[in-house]
């Protein structure tokens, strides 16, 4: 009985938020964005469960919730000062990144033309933190 519970809970997408809430409670900046984005990868599968049973409003808001988590590892990666060059989280969130705009293109692909649009803003947000990320990590911190 209680795998069932689990197991509802977790394809319902209501561990979501909590995982959310822990990656900003988490006070290393670099493990913060590695925290947002296996968010942002959960919070795209329960948005393309959810496109499945056909609840546009929850991919909407599952495509809203990637998109804080994709920030929230940009800014922490930001804050946290270190040279992108040396420091594996850069190179990380840089895969990450790449993984997640292929994903969400192979998503919208699989959608119909018209429900499309729900995941564009998420999509090119991604790919302008993705293209910081690597140009970051091939070019090193700017000496000021």
């Amino acid at each position: 009985m209680k795998r069932i519970v689990l197991a509802l809970l977790f394809l319902s997408g209501g561990w979501l938020h909590a995982d959310l809430k822990r990656a900003m409670a988490e006070p290393n900046l670099e493990k913060r964005s590695g925290l947002a984005m296996d968010n942002a990868l959960a919070a795209l599968k329960s948005a393309r469960a959810a496109y499945d049973k056909g609840d546009n409003d929850e991919v909407a808001k599952d495509a809203e919730e990637a998109l804080v988590s994709v920030n929230l590892a940009a800014s922490s990666l930001d804050q946290s000062g270190k040279n992108p060059r040396r420091s594996m989280w850069y190179k990380k969130a840089e895969i990450s990144t790449r993984d997640l705009s292929r994903r969400i293109q192979d998503f919208q692909d699989q959608m119909s033309y018209v429900d499309r649009p729900l995941l564009d803003k998420l999509k090119t947000r991604v790919q302008e933190v993705h293209e910081q990320l690597l140009l970051g990590v091939m070019e090193g911190k700017q000496k000021s």
